[in-house]
C-alpha cells in the first residue's frame, strides 16, 4: 500500500511514516520540506499520484479561531480535491476528543476539518485522541520568562506512538467514519503533568494554573476533553514517558 501522510514531519506524522515503512508499506510525506504546501495545494497532485490512501496529521500552532479555521479548512479541501482526482480510496484524519464540546479557537478549525471530510467525496475515518504526553512541553516552550500559564484542564493523556499505531491500523481497514476514540490509561490534571515534566527536564519555571474564562474553561476543567463513551485505552503511562525524557 502506498500511503500519503499529511504533516509527515510532525510529532505523530513522523511516527506514522516509520510504522508504515516497518510494515512494508510505502509512505509519501506531504510537507513543505518535501515540496508540498497543504494550505495552498502546491505540489499536492504529483505527490498523491499512485497513492492508495491518505493519513492526515497536519497541524498549525495557534489559538486563534480564524487562523485555525482557515488552515484546516484549506488543507481539507485541497486534500479532498487532489485525493479524488488521484483516485484515493480512504482518508484517515487525526482529531481531538472533545473538539465539539469545548469552544477553543483552535478546536473550531478541527471541527471545520471533520465536517469537510465527512461531507466530502472520499471514504473517510476520523480518529479522535486525547492530549499527548508531550503536551506540557509545548506549554513550557510557549512561556515568556519564568512564568508558565497552565490551563486548568483534566485530561487522559495518551502516548503519541500509540496514536500512530492506531492510525496505521485504521488505514488498512475499510473507512469507518467516526471510530472509537483513543485515550490514555489515567486521568491527570495538566498542571500536575506540566510540573512533573518540568522537574524531569530540569526546567526552573513557575507554573501558574489558569482557568480559561467562560463555558470553554468550565468544560475543560470538568471533563469536557475526556471520552464520554467507549474508547481504545492506551497502556503507556505518563510516568513511563517522563522516565524516557528525564535529564540524567
Amino acid at each position: 500500500m502506498r500511503v500519503a501522510v499529511a504533516g509527515g514531519t510532525g510529532l505523530v506524522g513522523t511516527m506514522v511514516v516509520e510504522r508504515l515503512e516497518e510494515a512494508g508499506h510505502s509512505a509519501v510525506v506531504l510537507s513543505r520540506s518535501r515540496g508540498v504546501d497543504l494550505a495552498t495545494g502546491a505540489g499536492l497532485a504529483p505527490a498523491l499520484a499512485g497513492c492508495d490512501a491518505v493519513i492526515d496529521t497536519s497541524n498549525v500552532t495557534t489559538m486563534r479561531k480564524k487562523v485555525s479555521v482557515d488552515f484546516f479548512g484549506a488543507v481539507a479541501r485541497n486534500l479532498l480535491a487532489a485525493g479524488e482526482a488521484a483516485g484515493i480510496d480512504h482518508v484517515v484524519v487525526l482529531s481531538i476528543v472533545g473538539v465539539d464540546e469545548v469552544d477553543l479557537g483552535y478546536y473550531f478549525g478541527k471541527r471545520e476539518q471533520e465536517e469537510l471530510v465527512a461531507a466530502g467525496p472520499l471514504p473517510w475515518t476520523v480518529l479522535r485522541a486525547t492530549q499527548f504526553h508531550e503536551f506540557p512541553d509545548s506549554l513550557l516552550k510557549s512561556a515568556v520568562g519564568p512564568f508558565v500559564p497552565v490551563p486548568r484542564m483534566l485530561s487522559r493523556p495518551v502516548a503519541a506512538a500509540e496514536v500512530a499505531d492506531e492510525l496505521v491500523a485504521l488505514v488498512r481497514r475499510p473507512a469507518g467514519g467516526y471510530v472509537q476514540p483513543i485515550a490514555g490509561p489515567e486521568e491527570l490534571w495538566m498542571a500536575d503533568m506540566t510540573r512533573r515534566y518540568a522537574r524531569a527536564r530540569g526546567e526552573r519555571k513557575v507554573l501558574v494554573p489558569v482557568r480559561l474564562p467562560g463555558e470553554a474553561g468550565k468544560r475543560m476543567a470538568t471533563g469536557g476533553l475526556l471520552p464520554d463513551g467507549p474508547y481504545t485505552k492506551g497502556v503507556r503511562t505518563f510516568a513511563e514517558f517522563l522516565d524516557r525524557v528525564a535529564v540524567r
